[in-house]
């Protein structure tokens, strides 16, 4: 069994094929997409988040709306770029959202990826200390926001304050508890998931990892999965943790959908470059008849081993699209591969 939810990089343009063409137009129909979703009986509805482009880039707004609008599925990211955040203000905006979601975000966060223009990061006023890389100031921007998540007092009261203060040390508020667990890692290697492991942190793999091997993309993100529940079980963590993949997953069931996708039937991993020299794996797209679809994903081995299959939906297309994207899959794919 697995829960299936759908992740919108939430593209808008002004492109005469677009549905989206501005920024209203994505926020409000990712709204409707998740209510849309969740009355299919998918599980949940995650958004990719990008600055400095014509995509989500403030997320904490829409999941709280989405909270609101919702009763049952999960809302989450896919992910923060650790690098811009402020990650005490961070945990005040996740608290709130959560607290009007009723307890059911999901935030995936990480390093993040390459973006739209030179070291955005420090345009929000954040740099690297000295010694530090960008990857490892989002990591520890990660490390404040877990510890400050967890509730603990830590701000000395002020003696003479404008409202009494209950005793001893103050934490952030709202805070909005287990919360803590809900937090994923964006992990692109093996060495990042078992970082995520060691932290406590749920794992969160994309359709892209660093090539580690050069086995195809479904093996090694496998293998990467597997590493970091090793690595979990070493940590000695109480708790079972998650581990989501996503795919670009389409059924082929009405002329439409073979308009949109029927070229993409044969498609195959690719490999390039992500951060100068390093060499990336990029994962295959899966489209055909819903009969073909079911026999490639049985040998998909990261699929089999995570418990949360995130599909990725052309938001551009619109919602009554995106939502029979989503729909093909539960009716004809998912009984058959028994996550359902």
């Amino acid at each position: 069994m697995k829960k299936i939810g759908f992740l919108s990089f939430g593209h808008w343009s002004d492109s005469p094929h677009s549905q989206t063409r501005s920024a209203s137009d994505t926020l409000l129909q990712s709204i409707d997409l998740a209510v849309a979703v969740e009355e299919l009986g998918a599980d949940g509805a995650y958004f990719r988040v990008h600055h400095f482009a014509r995509q989500l880039g403030s997320p904490f707004p829409l999941l709280a709306a989405i909270g609101a609008k919702t009763e049952r599925i999960e809302i989450g990211t896919g992910v923060i770029d650790m690098r811009y955040e402020n990650p005490l203000y961070m945990a005040e905006d996740a608290g709130a959202a959560d607290l009007i979601a009723g307890g059911r975000l999901q935030l995936g966060i990480s390093r993040g990826s390459p973006e739209q223009v030179v070291d955005g990061w420090r345009h929000f006023g954040y740099q690297p200390a000295e010694g530090e890389t960008d990857a490892d100031m989002a990591r520890r921007h990660a490390e404040v926001f877990l510890k400050v998540l967890e509730g603990e007092g830590f701000a000395q009261p002020n003696p003479r304050p404008m409202f009494p203060n209950p005793p001893g040390l103050l934490r952030l508020e709202p805070h909005s508890p287990g919360l803590r667990d809900r937090i994923w890692w964006g992990a692109g290697s093996n060495g990042t998931a078992v970082w995520a492991a060691e932290q406590g942190m749920n794992l969160m793999s994309s359709t892209l990892k660093f090539d580690e091997g050069g086995a195809p993309f479904h093996v090694q993100q496998a293998e990467q999965i597997r590493a970091f529940r090793k690595a979990w079980t070493e940590a000695g963590w109480r708790h079972e943790p998650r581990v989501s993949v996503s795919r670009s997953i389409f059924a082929l069931t009405t002329d439409l959908d073979h308009a949109y996708f029927g070229d993409d039937g044969e498609s195959t991993d690719q490999i390039g470059y992500i951060d100068g020299p390093n060499r990336a794996i990029f994962g295959r797209s899966y489209a055909a008849e819903p009969d073909v679809l079911i026999e490639q994903l049985a040998g998909d081995e990261a699929i089999a081993e995570a418990d949360t299959l995130l599909l990725t939906v052309p938001n551009q297309l619109g919602v009554d699209y995106c939502a029979h994207v989503v729909e093909n899959i539960l009716v004809h794919v998912a009984p058959a591969l028994g996550w359902r």
